[in-house]
């Protein structure tokens, strides 16, 4: 593969990843149903068997709201319905998702290619040069095992996975306007990447002020130089035009629901109420559901705040203390939404778990990756078993299925930390050069 250039290797990637997706599903027909009922890929806010409830009632004239059974974003209804009947098509949807993929996969190789990761405005990291090239970064995408199933699940979180992924992207290349968008379609489908606007303004401020300075070097240096408070208040004009434009954005996505759904506002308590309050206590591999389920109603309001707070927090704490590598922050905080969302899939820890390897050049850093990738692997095959023994075999109860959840989170909170120490390591290293590679040092 060495010997092709990097388009052919793109294409040659691109070209496998899709003929696999594509054969597994016209080999294993029953392969893609069996998925789509699965709770480890599928919730109440992101089920395709939701979605097709949704959409027979939009094609017959009716609110797909009144049900109480379909939570997803009005916009994809019209979207879906021009796609043929998935029962007696399937390969089209497949085939959907498929694209999907590709251009997720194509957003991880801009990302990569701007090199924010280990050379931004503020910092560039000692280990730069261990960087993993792109093409392998969307490789670890395209073949990861998540990935894959969730693909042929065909959950609408992959929509949302991809817009996050094109803000991101967007946001390396100083793209305010496009970023913003990307942001407020992937926060208009899920509505937890709403959290990711403080680390993406501050990468795609950091972005274009740097492009900015590197145009202006033939000035004197007293017109390069700005001081502190002008930085901050150029800084804060920045963040105050790209709150307002994704908030354009979001409001203009709203009016077309609005408009789309007979002119109702039901679609936001069934949407986004559905996420904040939780009424849908089906099972899967988050912390919330059976935490809720054993709730006294007198407590519900007071621990649904505190959850939401938990989760909301770490967008302005990471934002601040990663200042100088806003992209890690990005990363941290998908890999939260991967553990403490209010339905936590599968195909998110997918989504987070590949998007790691754009800073591979971290990698020795990391101290626990092998217990807690054997814990991913473990909880992977047992968390089936435990949940068949439940539901099906009536061997089990509910507290089989949710101690291997517990044990899933673990494992993505460990690799989460681990994460962060690297981060943090790295930059101390820098400050420290002396320090560099000794494992003799209790903590930072």
């Amino acid at each position: 593969m060495s010997s092709l250039t990097q388009t052919q290797q793109k294409a040659l990637l691109f070209a496998s990843a899709a003929a696999l997706r594509l054969l597994l599903a016209a080999a294993f027909p029953t392969l893609p149903p069996l998925l789509t009922g699965r709770v480890e890929l599928s919730t109440p806010v992101n089920s395709f068997k939701r979605l097709q409830e949704g959409l027979f009632l939009y094609d017959n004239g009716l609110s797909p709201y009144d049900g109480g059974l379909f939570h997803q974003a009005p916009l994809l209804l019209p979207l879906f319905s021009l796609l043929p009947d998935p029962a007696t098509y399937p390969l089209f949807t497949i085939l959907l998702y498929t694209i999907l993929d590709l251009a997720a996969a194509q957003a991880l190789i801009d990302i990569a290619q701007s090199a924010q990761a280990s050379l931004s405005r503020f910092y560039s990291s000692p280990r730069k040069h261990l960087a993993l090239a792109p093409i392998y970064v969307a490789a670890a995408y395209l073949f990861n095992p998540f990935t894959l199933l969730t693909c042929l699940a065909r959950p609408t979180s992959v929509l949302g996975n991809l817009f996050t992924l094109l803000a991101i992207s967007k946001a390396c290349a100083g793209a305010p306007i496009t970023s913003a968008f990307s942001l407020a379609l992937a926060s208009y489908v899920s509505l937890h990447p709403l959290l990711l606007a403080p680390p993406l303004t501050i990468l795609c401020y950091d972005v274009v002020s740097a492009r900015s300075t590197a145009q202006s070097s033939d000035e004197t240096p007293a017109k390069q130089t700005q001081s502190p408070s002008a930085a901050q208040r150029s800084l804060a004009a920045f963040a105050t035009r790209q709150t307002i434009t994704l908030a354009l954005f979001i409001a203009l996505l709203f009016v077309l629901s609005f408009v789309l759904t007979g002119q109702s506002w039901s679609f936001l308590a069934s949407v986004y109420g559905t996420r904040l309050l939780l009424p849908d206590l089906t099972p899967n591999v988050g912390l919330w559901w059976y935490f809720f389920i054993e709730m006294f109603d007198s407590f519900r309001a007071f621990f649904l705040a505190v959850f939401w707070l938990h989760m909301a927090a770490y967008s302005p704490a990471l934002t601040i203390r990663l200042r100088r590598q806003p992209l890690a922050a990005v990363m941290l905080l998908i890999g939260v939404f991967a553990i403490f969302q209010p339905y936590a899939n599968v195909g998110d820890a997918g989504l987070w778990l590949s998007a790691l390897t754009v800073f591979a050049h971290l990698a020795d850093l990391s101290r626990y990756p092998f217990p807690a990738l054997s814990a991913l692997l473990y909880t992977t095959f047992l968390a089936p078993a435990f949940y068949y023994l439940w539901i099906y075999a009536g061997s089990g109860n509910a507290n089989f299925f949710y101690a291997i959840t517990l044990v899933w989170s673990l494992a993505l909170s460990v690799l989460l930390g681990d994460f962060l120490y690297a981060v943090l390591r790295d930059e101390w290293e820098l400050e420290r050069p002396e320090m560099k590679g000794r494992r003799d040092v209790a903590r930072i």
